[in-house]
Order: C-alpha cells, then structure tokens, then sequence
C-alpha cells in the first residue's frame, strides 16, 4: 500500500443478517470508486451464509471483523472516517439504540456514535416490524445522537436496496 493510500479516508461497513447482505460488494465496490478504503465489520449471524465473505475480503483486501480481538492483539483497522450499517436490521437498530453492545458490531456502533464520525444506516425491516413502537422509539434515539437514516426497506415493492445512497449518507467534503 503506498503512503497515498494510507491518506484516503477509511469507511466501516457493518453488515447485518438480512437476505439482502448477499450484494454488499456493490457497496464496497462504489465506496472504493469514491475514494474511501475500506474495513468489513458484520454480526455473528451475518457471518452465517448471509454473504460472500471470500468476495468481501477480496474486495477490501482485509479480512473481516466479526469477533472481538484480544487486548495484546494489533489494530486491524484504522479508526473509521465513517461508517455504514447496510443491511441494517430491526434487531441491530434496537440494540444500539438501546446501548447493548454485545456483539462487536453493536460495540463499535456503540462506541463510533459518541465519537462525532458520521454514521449512515440503510434499514432492511419488513413493513410490519417497522410499525413496532420499539423501533420508532430507536429511530429517534439514533437520530437524535446524529445517526442519519435513508429509505426503509423491506423489498416488497420490488425497489432496490440503497447499496450506493447509502455513501450519500456519510459524504464528507474533502
């Protein structure tokens, strides 16, 4: 890597268990077109088939981050410049909104919210779960704390997931 790269912002993606997963290298990929690298963050259950990990870390040229490492163990990643929750789930909006970090994507979502990093979340949540009080509840916990949110997203209406307007989220001047 040469010391320019070293100087290009560096993006979180944290992916969760949604059947959607399965395209977050079109994420990555226009992420990359804008300039940011980029560092794979998913939740255990994302972990479990819901993506192509050989092709995530081909893609980022870093392995993915799932676990928690060691204390005596180096930095995998830099600290973000952003970070993208895509596919975000109705378990995972609600559980950082409610400051569980139990997984080491909550933590980091946890932890980067009190940081001033911009943060953008693509929900992936059926109509019916988007209705649950709880979840209304996290939306407004997590924008008040700055998170920015783009459209829902549940596919029954056939529109695609907001892989790319997901980067608008966090658009940094440079």
């Amino acid at each position: 890597m040469t010391e320019q790269d070293e100087q290009r912002p560096f993006l979180y993606v944290v992916v969760c268990a949604a059947g959607i997963a399965s395209g977050v290298g079109t994420l990555i990929g226009a992420a990359r077109e804008r300039g940011w690298r980029v560092g794979v963050i998913a939740t255990p259950h994302a972990m479990n088939g819901f993506f192509d990990t050989a092709a995530v870390e081909a893609l980022t040229g870093r392995p993915i981050r799932s676990a928690w490492r060691r204390p005596d163990d180096p930095r995998p990643f830099p600290d973000p410049d952003a970070v993208v929750v895509a596919p975000a789930t109705f378990n995972t909006i609600n559980k950082w909104a409610a400051g569980i970090a139990d997984t080491l994507a909550l933590g980091t979502l946890c932890e980067v919210t009190a940081t001033g990093v911009p943060v953008g979340v693509q929900p992936c949540v059926s109509a019916a779960l988007a209705t649950h009080p709880a979840y209304r509840e996290s939306l407004i916990r997590l924008r008040g704390m700055g998170v920015r949110f783009g459209s829902p997203y549940d596919g029954a209406d056939g529109t695609e997931f907001g892989w790319r307007p997901a980067l608008d989220l966090v658009r940094q001047e440079r």
